[in-house]
């Protein structure tokens, strides 16, 4: 029992979320080192994020939901060595890739386990949390894979790029404030004062709405700065169903705010990850293959 606990508190299918930004380099890329793609993308997936969920889970202890798990089984000392492991086998395969990508994921993991550990704890600072999760998951995260898949060096990234990475930062600096808007009493217990805490149920959904725009209008000037505007069509194709559900969830929100609640979050992560993932695909596919 304590072996599957400790596998479902890595939260593997958790990495699904975390996807859009690895395929979204891979669908950029303009020339593709598909040894790299392939070992970086499993590196990425089933190593370094899972041992971060891990973790996260080891430190914080929680008693509700999180995310992917409504009913969190309570960790033991085995899901710490675990999350150990995947990180130290994911950092040991990535010299494979280049020294470079090795260091990346290093700061990567070092970001995490500040994120979480109870002596550094950036988790309880509302402003420095968040600017944590949404540089190394967002566009931190876009610069590792990109690294990974074409092999160029960082000196090398032109503009076009940068504004590639700002606009991954504020895709998550969207989804990040929805992802904790269920959590507060859990958090507020921990000591952690979340950015959703400070801005309130409302707030959180009108600070995130604004993200998105801003992400919308960055990826209009990333494509059209790379002449694939047939590229960022497809991409409001995409973002049409999550709007929707967005848009329909702030609705309900804001006549009741009990509807900030796991299963709605869920919901959003899951369409917006399926949407994303699927416009991002179709991207590589065209862009690499057609």
């Amino acid at each position: 029992m304590s072996l599957k606990n400790t596998i479902k508190l890595l939260r593997f299918p958790f990495s699904f979320f975390l996807m859009p930004v690895f395929l979204l380099a891979l669908s950029q890329a303009k020339l593709i080192n598909w040894k790299g793609t392939i070992l970086s993308f499993l590196i990425l997936h089933l190593f370094i994020y899972p041992a971060s969920n891990g973790y996260n889970s080891f430190m914080d202890k929680d008693e509700g939901s999180i995310g992917g798990l409504k009913h969190p089984p309570k960790p033991t000392q085995q899901l710490f060595y675990g999350s150990l492991i995947l990180d130290s086998t994911g950092l040991l395969l990535s010299f494979l890739i280049s020294p470079v990508f090795s260091v990346c994921v290093l700061l990567y993991i070092l970001a995490s386990r500040a994120y979480s550990y109870k002596g550094i704890r950036l988790k309880k600072y509302p402003y420095l949390g968040f600017l944590t999760v949404v540089i190394f998951q967002g566009g931190f995260s876009y610069l590792m894979a990109y690294i990974a898949v074409t092999h160029i060096e960082i000196s090398h990234i032109i503009t076009t790029e940068l504004v590639a990475l700002i606009a991954c930062s504020t895709l998550i600096a969207g989804v990040y404030p929805l992802t904790q808007v269920y959590q507060h009493e859990e958090d507020i217990k921990h000591g952690d004062i979340t950015i959703s805490y400070k801005l309130g149920f409302r707030g959180t959904f009108i600070f995130s709405a604004i993200q998105f725009i801003i992400t919308n209008i960055l990826f209009f000037i990333y494509f059209n700065s790379a002449q694939k505007l047939n590229n960022f069509i497809i991409l409001q194709l995409f973002f049409i169903p999550v709007a929707i559900y967005f848009v329909s969830w702030i609705v309900k929100v804001w006549n009741n705010p009990c509807k900030a609640d796991f299963e709605h979050t869920m919901k959003m992560n899951l369409t917006a990850s399926v949407c994303m993932n699927g416009c991002f695909i179709i991207l590589s596919i065209l862009n690499h293959f057609l």
